[in-house]
């Protein structure tokens, strides 16, 4: 049906309580390329069995983790079809530390839909607390939907991040492997675009691609480990535009540039000639 941005801007979406454990952090960060070397002490922090740091990025899939059906884009007004869907953007603001085990809701709302004419941006807020009520993290995220714009609504604005005209202060080679995006799905999400070819190759897309949250928490945690001595206490709010697709197995080039506490970053694909993965990446510490 067309969108009807009526009935879905500020819309609430039903609340969602849930948990997580330990095993369910380490996964995650298996997921997103952490102890990589079994030797590596540091790394070895991400999966401890009982209290292992938290990257904040685990936010994106902390309410959702234990699902094993592929997501609906079904809200009041809006039900688009799955494979018209990528994301869009990401942005995690931790309030404090993450826990490594623990109890929370979170509450959402429809912030905002906007209109490009060939496509539409449905812009969501997420507030989510711990079981005592103290806020843990805030989330806005957005989807793009080909082929559902014009249906009358605002354009909207977008928002550049100005890179340095300098050379950067880190240059970082992250590998990603040919089965990671398999290993991401089982951290809840169960999109077919990541793993079955025939669904891959319908939404235009030769193979199965990595999934973009895959890509958001793998360059937090090559960056966490590069430039903040793996503390991941010190990422205060980091936020990303999914500037283009990475397939399983490449490689990706991360710039980084230090402005005053606020790390800028661009990510590329190493193998396609530097083509985009991640635009206007910032992580402020």
């Amino acid at each position: 049906m067309p969108i009807d941005p009526a009935s879905a801007v500020g819309a609430e979406l039903p609340e969602v309580s849930f948990e997580w454990s330990a095993s369910d952090v380490a996964l995650y960060h298996l997921a997103v390329g952490a102890a990589a070397d079994p030797m590596d002490t540091a790394g070895l922090a991400y999966v401890d069995d009982k209290s292992p740091k938290v990257l904040p990025s685990f936010a994106t899939v902390a309410a959702s983790f234990h699902a094993t059906e592929a997501p609906r884009v079904s809200f009041p007004g809006i039900d688009i079809d799955l494979a018209k869907v990528v994301h869009g953007s990401q942005q995690v603001t931790a309030h404090r530390p993450l826990p490594a085990s623990g109890k929370a809701t979170t509450r959402t709302r429809i912030a905002e839909v906007q209109d490009k004419g060939s496509a539409a941006v449905v812009i969501q807020e997420s507030v989510t607390t711990d079981d005592s009520g103290q806020p843990l993290w805030t989330a806005h995220s957005s989807i793009f939907a080909k082929g559902e714009g014009g249906f009358g609504g605002e354009r909207g604005t977008s928002n550049k991040v100005a890179y340095p005209d300098r050379e950067p202060d880190h240059r970082l080679s992250v590998p990603t492997l040919p089965q990671q995006a398999l290993l991401y799905r089982l951290c809840g999400d169960r999109n077919p675009l990541h793993s079955d070819p025939a669904f891959a190759a319908a939404a235009g897309f030769p193979r199965p691609i990595l999934h973009g949250l895959c890509t958001y928490g793998t360059v937090c945690r090559a960056v966490t480990d590069a430039v903040l001595d793996g503390d991941v206490t010190a990422v205060r709010d980091y936020s990303s535009t999914f500037a283009g697709v990475v397939f399983p197995g490449e490689t990706l080039n991360v710039n980084v540039w230090d402005e005053n506490g606020t790390l800028l970053i661009a990510v590329t694909v190493a193998e396609r000639d530097n083509a985009p993965a991640l635009g206007n990446v910032v992580l402020a510490i």
